[in-house]
């Protein structure tokens, strides 16, 4: 992985949706977990 300051903040984001994303399913929240998850990551 690259080092370069959009890289890392690219990385960062990413973490943080999935946490994101794991915090909706656990409130029973997966149609948009789903749907952010998609969104905001590299996640097919």
């Amino acid at each position: 992985m690259r080092n370069d300051k959009l890289s890392i903040q690219s990385m960062d984001f990413a973490v943080s949706i999935i946490n994101l994303v794991k915090y909706l399913k656990e409130n029973k929240e997966h149609i948009i977990s789903n749907q952010i998850g998609r969104s905001g990551t590299k996640y097919p």
